[in-house]
């Protein structure tokens, strides 16, 4: 009889069969084909995380600061791109609703971000006429673009979300700081591309499973700015006291 049964509920439920639960917790071995299921199952939550909740506090925080100094509006365009490129992809396929639709989440985060980083900058028109421009032009190619186009589109959303990254990391070592970058959503966006390396790297062709470790590698690399720049400016503001 199970000592904790509500533990191995929630186990079998939501990170493993009852066969990998018995190989775990039962005959206490360490299989491994139920320990590559349960960490592809761990990875998939962290990308789902990632997909619906990375954007938001960046959002929160420049909402809270009333400022995006240090965002590199290059870069969020880039991330804007990336994330509508799977939408079109699907809806230009006619792929079903539950496909893409974690896109609806993603994309008005993303598109309220680089609103804001305009609106912030005195450029509020601006940024209403970029998004309207942007969302008929995705419109546009989701509904009549050659297949081939869409197909394009879909393989350069890696290549598009890896420049965004190097532009941001620039901007901050140019800076000298990161500005109101949000670590949070940094860990996140961290946690999701490792998560999409080491599943591509099983799954894909090894040109793809590399561009999504490159990725993951300059996720590092913000993350890693965000910390020493904020570790930075605590250490000087001690120094001044």
């Amino acid at each position: 009889m199970d000592t904790f049964p509500v533990f191995k509920d929630f186990l079998v439920g939501f990170l493993m069969p009852e066969k990998c639960y018995e190989e775990f917790f039962v005959h206490l071995h360490l299989h491994a084909p139920c320990l590559k299921f349960v960490l592809n199952k761990v990875l998939g939550f962290w990308i789902i995380l990632d997909t619906f909740l990375a954007q938001l506090p960046q959002l929160l925080k420049i909402l809270w600061r009333r400022s995006s100094e240090g965002l590199s509006l290059s870069s969020f365009l880039l991330q804007l791109y990336a994330f509508s490129c799977p939408a079109v992809y699907a809806v230009a396929n006619k792929f079903p609703f539950f496909a893409w639709a974690d896109r609806l989440l993603t994309l008005p985060q993303t598109a309220a971000i680089v609103f804001l980083i305009l609106h912030y900058r005195g450029e509020t028109l601006r940024g209403l006429l970029l998004l309207l421009g942007f969302a008929g032009v995705m419109f546009l190619l989701a509904s009549y673009a050659a297949a081939a186009v869409v197909s394009l589109m879909e393989a350069s959303s890696v290549a598009a979300l890896i420049t965004s990254k190097v532009i941001q990391a620039a901007t901050n070592y140019h800076n000298g700081h990161t500005g109101h970058l949000s670590t949070v959503s940094l860990f996140l966006m961290w946690m999701g591309s490792l998560g999409v390396a080491a599943v591509s790297l099983q799954n894909d062709g090894s040109l793809v499973g590399l561009s999504h470790v490159l990725s993951s590698c300059l996720s590092s690399v913000l993350l890693y700015q965000v910390l020493f720049y904020t570790s930075g400016m605590t250490t000087d503001a001690k120094k001044r006291d």
